[in-house]
């Protein structure tokens, strides 16, 4: 019987004799096992399944009825012997099981990653305490430390750079050498270390820790250098402001009057912005090499300075608000004895006393007819137009 079911199983399931043989030992290996009682049985010896005269084992009824069963399954499904693919009772807990766990891990995960992404921000967003001279100011930029460095104007204490590479590195190099012949040490930090030592301000990977520049005072404008006192005609110009308070303002005043040719530069003392690092960085370092005075009382100034031949001319916005001194354009000004150029507060221009002791009142001609509220130029660029009027007049009298 047994012979006939193999070879029944053999020819439904066309395995070979070979596969069919090897099917075969697997079914009566797993048959004998699960008959097989435990190792010592009751009478304490050791029981097997029965065996025939050779040796070879007969197989059980439940082992004949397995089989049997699952040729017909094989009969009928023409899959052949291989396994079905049932999952199989553990592999479904531990999956269940998984997918309960998977999201309050990743939940953890992301939460944890969150916090450390928030603190990581937060430290980068804190300033980092440098301790600072007493008494001193971060100057910034490339442009103001390089010639405060250069000049014997400042007090010096620290040198920061940032590490750089590229064009960047020859400029840092250069600096490491202006510092080493003033005796300045140097400290390589990083950027958000110079982001807080200038306030976040624009800085290029410099920040120099120094004294702070004063104004001069009008007692020592008063010997300037110049030159043969003979001479008629001599021509100077100074500059004076009024009550400038925007650090950008005054710092673009300073570059353009260095650049232009302007003898000297003198504002008001009350209202007025001070030599701050702002604006040696907006004139682009011409604050430190370019003197600043400053007076108390800008009318008595004016006063005395008309009265030494000095010719004082005012500037206009608006000529029609000037009342009792004559206003021109600033293309039909002349001159030909020293000259100061008045400037105004950014909002209101020159107050009523100072424009009554001006001789003439320049305007600057607009090139189109003007929209309400665009009427007046920005306090710097209409005295860049107005100088550079004036003082190319007096190089042309130098040539």
């Amino acid at each position: 019987m047994e012979q006939a079911l193999v070879s029944g199983v053999r020819r439904a399931a066309g395995l070979s004799p070979t596969a069919c043989g090897r099917w075969w030992g697997a079914v009566r290996h797993r048959s004998t096992r699960e008959q097989r009682p435990p190792p010592f049985a009751a009478g304490g010896h050791e029981e097997g399944p029965p065996r025939g005269r050779h040796g070879g084992g007969q197989l059980p009824a439940p082992a004949l009825a397995e089989v049997s069963g699952a040729v017909a399954e094989s009969c009928t499904s023409h899959e052949g012997l291989a396994p079905q693919n049932r999952p199989r009772p553990w592999r479904k807990s531990y999956e269940r099981g998984a997918g309960q766990a998977a999201p309050a891990t990743v939940e953890l995960w992301s939460s944890r990653e969150g916090a450390f992404s928030k603190a990581r921000k937060r430290l980068e967003r804190e300033p980092l305490s440098i301790e600072r001279t007493k008494g001193s100011e971060i100057l910034f930029g490339i442009a103001p430390c390089s010639l405060a460095l250069s000049q014997a104007r400042r007090g010096l204490f620290r040198l920061f750079l940032k590490q750089s590479s590229g064009p960047r590195r020859l400029v840092m190099s250069e600096f490491i050498l202006q510092a080493m012949a003033r005796g300045v040490p140097v400290h390589h930090v990083k950027r958000r270390e110079l982001d807080a030592l200038c306030r976040g301000q624009v800085h290029q990977g410099v920040c120099l820790e120094a004294t702070p520049l004063r104004f001069k005072s009008l007692e020592e404008a008063e010997e300037p250098d110049l030159g043969d006192e003979g001479t008629p005609n001599r021509q100077l110009i100074w500059l004076v402001l009024e009550q400038i308070q925007d650090p950008m303002n005054l710092g673009a005043l300073l570059r353009s009057a260095y650049f232009l040719g302007v003898d000297r530069v003198v504002t008001s003392h009350r209202n007025s912005c001070p030599l701050t690092p702002t604006v040696s960085k907006a004139s682009s370092g011409a604050m430190e090499v370019f003197d600043v005075y400053s007076t108390d009382d800008l009318r008595s100034f004016l006063k005395a300075k008309t009265a030494e031949g000095w010719e004082v001319v005012g500037t206009a916005s608006k000529p029609e608000d000037v009342e009792n001194v004559p206003v021109i354009s600033c293309l039909e000004f002349r001159w030909n004895k020293p000259v100061i150029i008045v400037i105004g507060s950014e909002g209101d221009g020159l107050s009523l006393e100072t424009q009554l002791l001006c001789h003439r009142m320049l305007a600057i001609p607009p090139g189109r007819a003007l929209h309400p509220g665009i009427e007046s130029l920005n306090a710097s660029v209409a005295t860049g137009i107005l100088l550079h009027s004036i003082c190319s007049q007096k190089r042309r009298h130098s040539d």
